[in-house]
Formats: C-alpha cells, structure tokens, sequence
C-alpha cells in the first residue's frame, strides 16, 4: 500500500485556478481542508495512513494561490470554501466526508453548510465554532504562530501539551513521521502573508454566527469534533457551551492533548472518525 509520504502531487484545474490535491487509498471520500500555515505536508502520515486502512479515499489539498496551487491566496473561510466545494465537483465525489483542522475546521463548516449537497458527515479538528468564544486564546498561540521557522519546542506548544512527557513523546514522533516525506513536498505558506492575516484580538470571535451557526442547529448530518483539553487557540470549552443547540454534534476530547489531537492519536482519532462514520447514517 501506498503511504501518504510518497502520494503524488496530482492537478485539476477549475474556475481559472490550478488546485494542488492528493489522493490516497479507495473507499468512501474524505477531503481535508488544512490549518492555518499549512500545505498538504503538514498532515501527519500515520493519520492518513490509518483513515486509508480503515476504508477512506483520504484527499489533501492546497489551497488557493498557496503551495502548489494557483490563483489567489485567502484566509476569509468563505472564500476559502469554494476549494473543498470545487475539487469535489472536479473529482465527482459523492458520500463525502468534509474534514478540516483549526482554520481548515472553520473551511470545512463553511462547505459543509453553504455547499453540502455531496457531503454527508463533518469531521472538524482542533477547531472553534460559529459565535461567540467562551474560553480566549492564548497570546502564547500568537507569539508562536509569528515565527518564520517553527522549532521542534514551537511545534510542541502549537500543537502539543507541553507539560506532558506523553505528549512531548508523541510530538516527537509525529514530526519525524511529518518530515519523512523528501520528495514533492509542497511550498511553505509564505510568512508575510500568515503574519498578515494572524489576528491581535485573542478574545474577538474569529468566526462569525451568520450564516453558518444557522444550518448547523437544524441539519441532520452528523458532526463530529476532536479536541484536546488544553488547545491554546481554540478552546474545546467554546463546542461544550453548545450542548443542546447542535443536535447532531458529538464531541471527543483527549486529556493532556493540544491543538493538534490526531498526531498525538493518529491511529485512536481515525478509528473514532471511522467508528463515527459508519454508526450515524445521514
């Protein structure tokens, strides 16, 4: 079987742009839309790997105007939403599971709720709601996500709980596992246009209720987010507050767990993602 270190870079071209994609394993579509910085690299292999032996085609991508994709870069999620929505019309997926991590979590909810008709389930990681914000971000987030080359300890504080030897093990692991891939890696996101869009207001609502809160209260499509208890930028406390006003939302928290819970558990979180899929039709 072919891992995702060595999945080929593969095109498609639509709407007057070039989308860079990946796509690896056979079955039931899931398309990932990734985290703020992020390309198709920064996903964890071990995560993908196991989502393809768990049955799922598992697609990556760039989006707009980043990586190795054309047209003009964004970070406005309902822009952003139109590369998910347009690679599965390119590709003529059906059944998809939409997934998405921290940025790319707010993406996937907005393809989910304005361009849902061939997605079935959302899968969100490490991400904030529509609405209001219970608990702040860090400045800690702030001060590290502005850095032009992120070290290992960086890495440990974005995405990991530091003050676990646990979970600094598996951060360990995981960007080893990340860093494997030596050929056809994507373009890093240039740090002038991160620094650009990281917003200064750690307590300002980052995503917006309307239009988007809406749908999610009265679809029938399962949710699904996976979190971990000390996310320094999007607290886990911001989806609890939602009890009873999302009927479909199931929620998964790791304990001692940061911001990015499926490279701590790559293979536990595809197993729940899989579990998840298959008990709740849509």
């Amino acid at each position: 079987m072919t891992s995702a270190v060595d999945t080929p870079n593969l095109f498609v071209e639509k709407n007057g742009r070039k989308l860079a994609y990946r796509s690896l394993g056979e079955g039931r579509p899931i398309l990932l839309c990734t985290r703020f910085r992020g390309n198709m690299d920064v996903w964890d292999p071990a995560f993908l790997d196991a989502l393809v032996a768990l049955g799922f085609r598992v697609i990556t991508f760039d989006p707009s105007g980043l990586g190795l994709s054309t047209g003009t870069p964004t970070y406005d999620p309902f822009k952003m939403a139109n590369d998910p929505r347009d690679l599965i019309e390119a590709l003529s997926l059906r059944d998809v599971v939409i997934g998405g991590w921290s940025l790319g979590g707010i993406v996937a909810q907005v393809t989910f709720a304005l361009h849902g008709d061939a997605i079935t389930h959302a899968v969100l990681i490490g991400t904030t709601p529509p609405g209001p914000i219970v608990k702040p971000a860090e400045q800690l987030f702030f001060d590290t996500a502005s850095i032009a080359e992120n070290s290992f300890e960086d890495e440990v504080i974005l995405f990991f709980e530091p003050k676990s030897e646990a979970s600094r093990a598996a951060a360990r692991r995981s960007v080893d596992r990340i860093a494997a891939r030596k050929e056809g890696r994507s373009v890093p996101v240039p740090i002038e246009f991160a620094r650009a869009n990281l917003r200064t207001d750690r307590t300002a609502p980052i995503f917006p209720a309307l239009p988007i809160l809406e749908p999610l209260s009265i679809t029938r499509k399962p949710i699904l987010h996976i979190g971990g208890d000390h996310d320094i930028i999007f607290p886990v406390e911001s989806w609890y507050a939602l009890n009873g006003k999302l009927p479909t939302l199931q929620l998964l928290t790791y304990p001692s767990a940061g911001h990015g819970p499926q490279h701590e558990h790559p293979e536990a979180s595809a197993q729940h993602i899989a579990t998840f899929v298959q008990s709740t039709p849509a």
